[in-house]
């Protein structure tokens, strides 16, 4: 199980936060899904994340996420990752300011029947701002 739970998140990644292709949330994001420390603004259930992957993708320009470990036991992944883009677009009040970031975090997803569940992440927001120039 925690290989096929491995996969999901790896698609997860791949080919809904690099490609932005949505239509792969409708199979492997529940509908009910809930992100237990949402983004400001981010509205629960799979549109709300398909929302916020959109958002975060006009934010930030060439966004790109790799997973640097993966662990998976039971219907838990954690995947301990490192998210780089281009601030081109408005993030969080933000104005653009072009220049690029890199930010790393640890997510925790809990899986059931292959569709995401819930998610838990823990970032380095204040390393972001920092790399944005908000004092």
């Amino acid at each position: 199980m925690s290989t096929a739970n491995k996969t999901t998140i790896q698609r997860l990644f791949a080919e809904i936060y690099n490609r932005g292709d949505l239509r792969v949330a409708d199979e492997i994001v529940a509908s009910n899904y809930i992100c237990h420390n949402p983004f400001p603004g981010e509205a629960p259930g799979r549109e709300g994340f398909k929302a916020f992957v959109a958002y975060l993708r006009r934010a930030l320009a060439d966004l790109r996420i790799a997973i640097a470990d993966q662990i998976g036991e039971d219907d838990r992944v954690v995947t301990r990752l490192t998210i780089n883009g281009v601030q081109q677009g408005e993030f969080a009040g933000i104005p653009s300011t072009g220049k690029p970031v890199t930010v790393h975090a640890v997510s925790i997803h809990r899986i059931r029947n292959g569709q995401i569940q819930e998610c838990w992440l823990s970032w380095d927001a204040l390393g972001l701002m920092q790399q944005l120039g908000v004092e």
